[in-house]
């Protein structure tokens, strides 16, 4: 195999992680004809998994949880014991943390974005770098009269600095309802921010939210030794299977915090109708709106038992040495002009940060190629990443150098009042682009993933 003995050179401890090798051959012979590097958008499922899964259904009957007939009651055994396994694998203390069940990471953050109590002389303060379904949640906190502040991360390595956090945490409006939401692990640029800032925050009187939905699959999220009020997460990027299940991970003293601004079915104790009342449930069923996935929900535990018995640790150092040498790999490659062929948006080593590594692509005369040409050559060599913002228009932004002014000039142009596609958005930022590519690396990629890469950009060079 190409260059395996220098790399085993540069990153000894890859030997280590044997273990994933042997699983691939095993569990993943369906990744076998081609060459999976979009681990950041969604986890791959081992066949174990699936059969597992399969087994429980077909030697079960399960009822809708919300009754205590017999299968009923076996349904609320399997979601209670995928809650208790949830809490375990976080290192939660059960007295300190709950398990909310949703659809997805993005249905955790409306929970919070619709209930948390954001009122004038409250404040949101979040980072650049964060996901959509973060940002979104500034709408509830606008139209409840809160402040909305962003703090902008910084090049070359689109990291935050940590005296302008404390500056900005240090601003104490006149409400005490005060959250900070910022990514464990950024989904652009896998930038890994310190989980210290928690009790940074929480001394400020700050309650915090840490998006961990890029971060839990490939890193160890210990909730004994780190405190964040909400953590929202999708399992599917965890372990592949099932999609269609996240969580929000809530502390108990916190949760009493949220207020939903409606009730359905399984999160009320009782509702009247002529008498015009409700009342709501306590913990984690005030918030699981009708019935929970309670024939996927098991799922969820065989994913993270799966999980567990690889290590954290193993996937994590992993995760690190492929990148490392996916880094040094790219950054090297020039065009016989000179011009480097590759732009790495974050850092180029691997010090705090995971395995998502976004770039643009450079023809030999400097100019860059199109993102989305890259990856229409890419699929015609089997290879499936990812191109776009990634939903993560901030990091974007200060990436490409694109301006607070050319943005308000191009949404205040005619027409982009209601809307503006993808084309409009290309045509207003002129000469620069309007994404990237994004290779991100996971629990199953091996050595030879990394190479078919290199020699898919070596191709491009002129």
């Amino acid at each position: 195999m190409p260059d395996f003995s220098a790399f085993l050179q540069s990153y000894p401890t890859y030997a280590q992680t044997a273990i994933l090798d042997d699983l691939r051959q095993r569990e993943y012979r369906h990744l076998a004809q081609h060459v999976y590097l979009d681990y950041t958008g969604g986890g791959v499922y081992a066949a174990s998994q699936i059969r597992q899964h399969q087994q429980i259904l077909l030697s079960n009957t399960f009822g809708n949880p919300h009754s205590s007939n017999p299968t009923s009651m076996l349904a609320t055994e399997k979601v209670e014991a995928a809650r208790a396994t949830v809490l375990d694998f976080f290192r939660a203390d059960p007295s300190e943390y709950d398990v909310i069940f949703t659809a997805n990471a993005s249905g955790a953050l409306k929970l919070v974005g619709e209930s948390y109590p954001f009122a004038e002389g409250g404040q949101y303060l979040l980072t650049f770098d964060n996901h959509n379904s973060v940002n979104g949640i500034r709408e509830f906190a606008h139209a409840r009269g809160a402040e909305v502040r962003y703090l902008p991360v910084e090049l070359p390595d689109l990291r935050i600095s940590e005296s302008a956090l404390r500056t900005e945490l240090a601003k104490v409006g006149t409400s005490p309802n005060r959250l900070f939401a910022y990514p464990a692990q950024s989904n652009f640029s896998g930038v890994q921010h310190p989980l210290e800032w928690v009790e940074i925050a929480h001394q400020l009187g700050w309650d915090v939210l840490v998006d961990a939905a890029a971060f839990a699959p490939t890193s160890r999220l210990d909730l004994s030794q780190y405190h964040p009020d909400f953590v929202p997460l999708s399992f599917y990027k965890m372990f592949g299977y099932p999609t269609g299940i996240g969580a929000l991970l809530a502390r108990r003293e916190k949760l009493h915090k949220l207020h939903r601004p409606w009730f359905a079915g399984g999160t009320i104790t009782v509702a009247s109708v002529q008498a015009n009342k409700f009342y709501m449930a306590t913990d984690h069923a005030a918030f699981e709106d009708g019935t929970v996935d309670y024939l996927n929900i098991p799922a969820v535990a065989i994913g993270l038992q799966h999980l567990q018995a690889i290590g954290m640790e193993t996937i994590k150092e992993r995760v690190r040495c492929l990148t490392g040498w996916l880094l040094s790999n790219l950054t090297a490659l020039r065009h016989q002009t000179g011009v480097p062929l590759v732009q790495i948006y974050g850092p180029t080593n691997t010090i705090a940060r995971g395995g998502a590594c976004a770039m643009n692509f450079y023809a030999a005369d400097g100019k860059v190629i199109p993102h989305w040409q890259i990856e229409e050559r890419a699929n015609q060599a089997g290879i499936s990443l990812r191109t776009g913002c990634f939903c993560n228009p901030g990091a974007g932004e200060i990436a490409l150098g694109i301006s607070q002014t050319e943005l308000a000039t191009c949404f205040t142009q005619p027409g982009h009042d209601d809307r503006l596609s993808i084309e409009d958005f290309r045509q207003c930022i002129d000469g620069k682009s309007t994404g990237a590519v994004r290779v991100s690396v996971g629990m199953v990629t091996t050595f030879d993933d990394i190479e078919k890469f290199l020699a898919f950009a070596q191709g491009l060079l002129a």
